[in-house]
């Protein structure tokens, strides 16, 4: 059972160890259409070139640098050989052969000691293959200076006695020196292929992102009257969908908001026969609770030709948020309410004014209605615009606060959101908030009260 237990702890700490590493790949790699194409075609690119290069670099690179170093010492063998085993008169008749025929630079040092050895240099196979190779074929002490950017190699092997052998070789006799020539042919092609690949997903993606800004602008309750389907099938597609969306939208829309008007405007012109004839009957005290009620459809059918006008379309203008905050301040002073108010960030905001100044009216006029006091924040960021209501007002049971926002929903207790006693003040309110492609929130406020938050794209 304890061996259960430590292997079960075990699992969990894999799994936590495992969404953590997820979670931070996620936050590493670009969150774009375009950045996520580009990395879908480099990294493949990237790997396939790698192990490519290292192929070349293992096999064919290394291999012929072993077998030109195997030439070269072999040559320079058969010079020791000759030199050890034929007269001194011949001598100088080696050297001139290995000079015309074998390409080497050979001198004989009488009296001469090998150097240190050199350091060993970085990524420099020459130097290790070369001194394989004369130990497996000379087999005596030996020198050898391969680094720098000279083009011979210099190679020191010690005679009999205390004569010390000089040979110089031209570098690409015992080195591949032509694999630079493969690396950049490979580097070169797949700067070619990245641009036409580049090139071609710019032209793929250009559509989705023109479908993804008339997505947002419809959101944001914008006009959009040049966007037409363009692209892959599938993008067109797509696009064709969005506009019968839009227009089915639009149409529901307008029948709801011709529909509210003409019910209100046929009920307003029946009140107002009502209050004609109650006017007629003259000061009668009897009719006190008719007029009353009279009153009371008169500020409904007020509410719902709000709510109607809710859903009209207004064009996107600039609404100064400063402006907004001065007008909230005086509403307060009427109300007798303390109020403060701040803004953070731009000043200037592109919504539809009338609508929007609509949106945070009915919520602030709620907090005036119910608290004392009430701060009002705006927060203007770089993508989005937020406005925090708070108040210390007797707020709303959280069970209730997904209900607030159906219309005609009131509250039986504490505080009723719409003072017409319709119901519509916060549907109202978060229908406008949608329809710039935002929406509005309800939480405790660290007032004590309730918290209203606000929340559109910038």
């Amino acid at each position: 059972m304890a061996n259960l237990d430590i292997l079960r702890h075990r699992a969990r700490k894999l799994d936590t160890g495992w969404l953590r590493l997820t979670r931070w790949l996620r936050r590493q790699l670009p969150m774009g259409l375009y950045a996520r194409s580009l990395l879908i075609v480099i990294i493949p690119m990237v790997l396939l070139q790698s192990v490519v290069a290292f192929v070349f670099m293992e096999r064919h690179w290394q291999m012929v640098t072993q077998r030109l170093s195997a030439a070269v010492t072999s040559d320079i063998a058969a010079i020791i050989e000759l030199i050890e085993t034929s007269p001194e008169s011949d001598r100088a008749k080696i050297i001139r052969i290995a000079r015309q025929k074998l390409g080497l630079g050979v001198s004989i040092e009488p009296d001469g000691k090998l150097p240190p050895p050199q350091p060993e240099a970085l990524f420099e196979i020459l130097d290790r293959i070369l001194g394989e190779e004369i130990e497996h074929q000379i087999g005596r002490p030996y020198w050898v200076d391969t680094i720098g950017n000279s083009d011979l190699v210099e190679v020191r092997i010690a005679l009999d006695g205390e004569r010390i052998l000089r040979v110089f070789a031209r570098r690409g006799q015992a080195y591949a020196s032509n694999a630079h020539i493969f690396i950049v042919w490979m580097v070169g092609a797949s700067l070619v292929l990245l641009t036409i690949a580049i090139l071609f997903l710019r032209g793929q993606i250009r559509p989705i992102l023109n479908l993804a800004k008339a997505a947002e602008s419809f959101g944001k309750g914008q006009k959009i009257d040049d966007f037409s389907p363009r692209g892959a099938d599938e993008i067109r597609r797509a696009g064709l969908a969005f506009i019968q969306m839009r227009d089915r939208v639009e149409r529901q829309i307008e029948q709801r908001t011709a529909m509210l008007t003409g019910v209100s405007h046929d009920l307003r012109t029946i009140l107002t026969r009502f209050k004609l004839q109650l006017a007629l009957a003259g000061d009668n005290a009897d009719l006190d609770n008719l007029n009353q009620d009279v009153e009371d459809m008169q500020s409904m059918l007020e509410a719902y030709l709000a709510f109607a006008r809710g859903e009209a379309e207004e064009d996107v203008g600039q609404l100064k948020l400063s402006d907004l905050m001065n007008r909230l301040t005086l509403e307060a002073e009427l109300h007798g309410k303390t109020v403060t108010t701040a803004v953070e960030g731009d000043d200037h905001v592109r919504v539809r004014p009338n609508a929007f100044t609509r949106l945070v009216s009915n919520l602030a006029s709620n907090a005036y209605r119910y608290a004392d006091s009430v701060h009002i924040e705006a927060r203007h960021g770089i993508r989005w615009l937020t406005i925090t209501i708070d108040d210390d007002g007797p707020g709303i049971p959280e069970a209730s606060r997904d209900d607030v926002f159906k219309p005609f929903f009131r509250l039986d207790e504490a505080r009723n959101l719409d003072s017409s006693g319709t119901g519509l003040g916060l549907a109202i309110a978060r229908d406008i908030a949608r329809s710039h492609g935002g929406n509005v929130t309800l939480s405790d406020s660290p007032l004590g009260g309730l918290r209203a938050v606000v929340r559109v794209p910038a």
